[in-house]
């Protein structure tokens, strides 16, 4: 501790004297090398793929017979773009239209399977032409794990039984024939399957002493294989669940049945309030959502300590299955497009400040899925008929690639705070983490809109990085504008021999260190 209080003393006065950018807040930053934390899971870069909106149809799928160029009915354009970025995970298929869903009306020739109304959304029905092969082939054409919600909202434990004997029997059963001769040979392998979603509220209203006991006896018969290893995830708490997210944790940890991972949801938007704007919001609306982002990370301690009570070996993961950025529906939204709102810079920082809080507390976050994968909430994508554009929170996800697997190091920032509206928050946030081959990866997140900062770290070496920034606000991706935010390369000096970054007023950069070993401190 007296070497860090050291360093960081030697760093300021570096930073003091360095011929920092004009009118640069002088940041500095320790990277702990000699404390190094649980791996980051793969899986924390998770998505999530709901039957909202056009987010399913349009979004992934189109069809066989579309003039959008597909692979067997999936997005060509899409379908590219999500191997880019080596999804690990995606859940399907919700979200509360799972506890809507009967899996048997997404299977067999899809001219034959019944168009649904979707009972929590209006009047807008379903066709079923995307259902259960069609997600799981989509999994595997871009490389994910399936991840899979069973409805426990309205069906029965046999039905999920049932479904689970559907995809996964690999022998003479009536189900596992029927799979075959709707077009599935082998069996499909089912990493997570959730029991239920969100029982507090759509999932079914439920009390958290209720909710455990029915997460207990759908856990009892809801099995895979064996050897496939599948994780039964027990619908947790949300804070805006509108009850007490603590007591819920606490209900389900307490008599958790089967199940061997807990869930919990959180979206960074008011409660209590009006949701704000997607675009054209004022400055203290940027705050506000920016603070709301930062708050996950002690309700995620507190939910945390729950969990360490009834498991201090920390066997039990916990999963944010959802999380993400909300807003007032999208002035352009057409009938039927529920949840869809553009993608601004905004998101893109909310993005990187929630990912640095997983990789903080990656002793018990094993799994996050952000809402959602396309064309609705804080998307990845946006598509426009046969037009396709990358969103700012797709291209953050592009660059926190090289965090997967990697081992995450404590980073002691020194910084002023950015206060706006009532808001107050760190102006600097950073996240280190040393990959399999040696190097160091840097996160580094200015959310001012005003000041540009100079980080200086205690690192000697060699660095290049990326950054996401823009003029305004409110700047997005569209069709006509595709690249209006867009990486490009970060500015690396020294100061004092010491590896610094040039960050704009509201922006996120990656770096990746090559570090002197014979200087590393």
């Amino acid at each position: 501790m007296l070497q860090i209080r050291r360093l960081m003393t030697v760093l300021g006065l570096a930073a003091g004297l360095g011929s920092a950018a004009v009118g640069a807040v002088e940041v500095a930053t320790v990277i702990d090398t000699a404390s190094p934390g649980v791996v980051i899971d793969r899986n924390i870069y998770g998505q999530f793929a709901e039957h909202l909106g056009r987010g399913i149809y349009e979004g992934i799928w189109v069809g066989p017979d579309s003039p959008i160029p597909n692979i067997r009915g999936y997005r060509t354009d899409v379908v590219n773009a999500l191997k880019r970025l080596h999804v690990p995970v995606v859940r399907w298929p919700g979200g509360c239209f799972s506890e809507v869903y009967d899996w048997r009306d997404g299977i067999g020739p899809r001219d034959k399977r019944p168009v649904r109304t979707r009972m929590n959304w209006d009047d807008v029905t379903d066709s079923n032409q995307f259902g259960t092969h069609e997600f799981l082939d989509f999994a595997e054409l871009i490389g994910a794990d399936a991840y899979v919600s069973g409805n426990v909202g309205s069906m029965t434990p046999r039905d999920m039984q049932l479904w689970l004997e559907y995809m996964t029997a690999d022998n003479g059963s009536t189900l596992a024939q029927e799979r075959r001769r709707n077009g599935r040979d082998r069996p499909w392998t089912i990493r997570y399957f959730g029991i239920g979603n969100e029982t507090w509220g759509c999932g079914g209203n439920m009390r958290p002493d209720y909710a455990a006991d029915v997460n207990a006896r759908y856990s009892a018969f809801v099995k895979a294989p064996k050897a496939m290893k599948m994780v039964r995830v027990a619908s947790g708490a949300s804070v805006q669940g509108g009850g007490d997210y603590l007591a819920f944790t606490e209900a389900m940890m307490a008599h958790r049945g089967e199940t061997e991972a807990l869930s919990f949801h959180y979206y960074a938007m008011p409660m209590g309030r009006p949701k704000g704007e997607a675009l054209g919001f004022a400055e203290a609306e940027w705050a506000d959502v920016l603070d709301l982002a930062r708050a996950m990370e002690p309700m995620l301690v507190k939910v945390g300590g729950i969990m360490d009570r009834h498991d201090p070996q920390k066997s039990i993961p916990l999963f944010v299955d959802e999380w993400g950025s909300w807003y007032k529906l999208d002035r352009q939204a057409l009938p039927g497009e529920h949840h869809f709102q553009q993608n601004s810079l905004r998101d893109a920082m909310v993005t990187a400040l929630t990912l640095n809080i997983f990789h903080r507390h990656t002793d018990r976050v094993k799994m996050a899925n952000i809402a959602q994968m396309v064309n609705v909430l804080q998307a990845m994508i946006l598509t426009d008929g046969a037009d396709m554009v990358l969103t700012p929170t797709y291209h953050v996800f592009d660059l926190y690639q090289r965090f997967a697997g990697a081992v995450p190091l404590p980073a002691r920032t020194t910084t002023p705070d950015y206060a706006m509206a009532g808001r107050s928050m760190p102006m600097v946030d950073v996240s280190a983490a040393r990959g399999a081959d040696g190097r160091l990866h840097l996160a580094l997140v200015n959310v001012d809109p005003h000041r540009p900062a100079r980080v200086v770290t205690n690192l000697v070496g060699r660095a290049e990085g990326l950054l996401l920034t823009a003029a305004t606000m409110d700047a997005h991706n569209s069709v006509a504008a595709p690249t209006a935010v867009a990486p490009r390369p970060v500015s690396v000096t020294r100061v004092g021999g010491r590896i610094a970054a040039d960050l704009p007023p509201m922006a996120v950069a990656v770096l990746t260190v090559e570090i002197d070993r014979k200087d590393e401190k």
